[in-house]
């Protein structure tokens, strides 16, 4: 199993050189005085300690042992998996980033972040029990009564209950507008919660004393589809006045799911024989409540993209560095052995500077989009907080998607450079592979994100929401036009950012026509979209690192490497929007002109 060593330098790099989160967070009231220098330091270090010495050590035990549903419906998780959680708990760290009235520390979502990407890459597996409970106290906070927050809430920040989102059915997956989960008003307030919810994630462990269930259902005449939808609390164990366990509800594990990886998560089956449960929420407008926990779910999974690809690509680095095949081409590198280590080969080369250039730009992504929720939930500017919010909601179908593909990818490339062993078990590569694999399915498939970005985000916004982030790109373009050590990014993304506008466009002008050309296009606009955005950090990157050269630095190797990847990036990897601008261009006809009848002939 590949050991995993926090990447500090390239953490602190995006934070403060690229982002400047020192004068963001000085420069948030709710912020300056807790998120101080000092602090944030304290907490990566502690951080990075925890996930290299409590998490990483685990990782491959949960791929091995996975869970175990008893006969009682209680499920067991592997060995150590309930202890880590608890020094998890007795650290403080389910707390980090929530409100100080409920027990949290007050400290930016986008430090959460930091820490959330160092667990999903030390074991993602482990991370997805406290990870899920994020939303679940996002949703209550929002859309929650306040006895709700008050009865809740804090339980949820310390730790010592968990969360879960309950959404889909085994008749209807991402199509929520069909589901069947029925909730019956009590005399009481309370509502009976009768249904069956497939996939959930953490939604039965051994790891907490309760878990909080929050559950899509429908009301007694409701409308139709999505517009009839109501969410519900639905707590494993009920709670009582003051906020301790009282009563088991009638909510249970029916089976656990047998799955191509993150065996150490407990994927349930989950059946609500008329458990008690309390509305969040308006009525009938459980969907949009519910986005509130999709999104830090979207967000969150677009991070174990990011996290299995810093993963795999310290496996096939040190891997790299350490095997010895056949001898350089252009003659022996290390003639006082065998072979040469095959990081000499141009072929493995490319591998490793693929995981390279996707890896640290995801990251870069990932925290800038943290940075705009952290503006989204404590700037006092009205102004700012609609920017942020409007930019965020168009960067998370890309981060989500994009970055779960790029993961996908990454960790095969991680497996290829091991060669015949990185097929095999015990060196964790293809582990990564599994594990990583669902990213791109749940949350929204990359198919759902990507007509959510062209279809929602963009066409039914006429561009507005694109142009919030080109006007980001076009003004970078022209502040770095005439820099002509930067030329060689900072033209072909000016080029590409106008390309993005009247793409676009022609899109939604043969759309008019056909509302197929969106599903047609989506997918490839969607990738587009991922590598321009990813190209637009690493010509900021590049810029960083220019800048520290110029001014002299002790860590010039360090700046040099940027602006080599960023070369690497621009050279051999933007290029890939050629092809899919071809391909979102060519239309929906070579896609639905084939019958269904005449796919196969058996």
């Amino acid at each position: 199993m590949p050991d995993y060593k926090a990447p500090l330098r390239e953490i602190r790099f995006v934070m403060d050189e690229l982002l400047e989160m020192p004068a963001h967070y000085a420069r948030i009231p709710a912020y300056a005085e807790v998120a101080t220098p000092e602090m944030i330091d304290a907490i990566i270090a502690e951080g990075a300690r925890f996930c290299e010495q409590e998490l990483a050590p685990l990782n491959r035990v949960g791929d091995t042992e996975g869970c175990v549903r008893n006969e009682d419906g209680s499920v067991t998780t592997p060995t150590g998996f309930k202890q880590a959680y608890q020094k998890f708990v007795e650290g403080g760290w389910p707390s980090l980033a929530h409100e100080e009235r409920f027990g949290g520390q007050g400290l930016p979502e986008s430090l959460g972040i930091v820490i959330s990407e160092m667990i999903g890459s030390s074991n993602w597996s482990w991370g997805m029990y406290p990870g899920l409970s994020h939303g679940a106290m996002n949703t209550i906070e929002q859309h929650g009564t306040e006895e709700q927050k008050e009865l809740y809430l804090s339980k949820l920040v310390s730790g010592e209950w968990t969360g879960t989102m309950c959404l889909t059915e085994p008749h209807c997956g991402s199509d929520l507008g069909i589901l069947k989960t029925r909730a019956e008003p009590a005399a009481d307030g309370s509502y009976r919660i009768t249904g069956t919810k497939i996939f959930i994630s953490a939604g039965e462990h051994d790891m907490a004393d309760n878990i909080v269930h929050i559950v899509l259902a429908r009301l007694p005449g409701a409308p139709e589809g999505t517009k009839g939808i109501s969410l519900f609390i639905v707590p494993k164990v009920l709670p009582t006045a003051d906020g301790g366990l009282g009563d088991v509800n009638a909510v249970s594990c029916g089976s656990l799911e047998h799955k191509m990886g993150i065996h150490g998560n407990a994927t349930c089956v989950m059946n609500f024989d008329g458990a008690t449960g309390w509305l969040i929420g308006p009525e009938n407008k459980g969907l949009n409540c519910m986005f509130t926990f999709m999104n830090t779910a979207r967000i969150g999974t677009a991070l174990q993209g990011s996290s299995a690809m810093e993963a795999s690509f310290q496996g096939a680095l040190t891997y790299a560095r350490e095997r010895l095949a056949m001898r350089s081409l252009t003659g022996p590198k290390a003639p006082e052995k065998a072979a040469d280590p095959i990081i000499v080969h141009p072929d493995v080369r490319r591998m490793l500077l693929t995981q390279k250039a996707l890896n640290e730009a995801s990251r870069a992504l990932v925290y800038f989009a943290s940075q705009q929720n952290d503006l989204v939930k404590k700037s006092e500017s009205e102004e700012e907080r609609k920017a942020a919010d409007e930019l965020l909601g168009f960067l998370t179908p890309i981060a989500k998607a994009f970055l779960t593909e790029a993961g996908c990818e990454v960790t095969n490339l991680g497996m290829q450079v091991f060669g015949g062993h990185g097929f095999i078990a015990e060196w964790g590569m293809e582990q990564l592979v599994r594990d990583t694999r669902i990213a791109t399915i749940y949350e929204g498939t990359t198919g759902i994100q990507a007509l959510d970005l062209l279809g929602r985000k963009v066409l039914m916004t006429q561009g507005q929401s694109l142009k919030s982030f080109t006007k980001m790109v076009h003004k970078f373009c022209k502040a770095e036009e005439a820099n002509a050590e930067l030329a060689a990014f900072v033209k072909p993304l000016a080029e590409l950012n106008k390309e993005w506008g009247d793409v676009t466009m022609k899109i939604g002008m043969a759309a008019m026509k056909d509302r197929d050309e969106v599903g047609a296009a989506s997918v490839d606009y969607l990738m587009y979209s991922g590598y321009i955005t990813l190209g637009y950090f690493w010509a900021r990157m590049a810029k960083v690192a220019q800048d520290k050269l110029a001014a002299g630095t002790t860590e010039e190797a360090f700046y040099k490497a940027k602006l080599a990847t960023a070369n690497f990036y621009f050279s051999r990897i933007l290029p890939r929007t050629r092809a899919h601008a071809a391909s979102m261009l060519a239309g929906a006809s070579s896609l639905m002109s084939l019958e269904d009848e005449h796919f196969a002939f058996l």
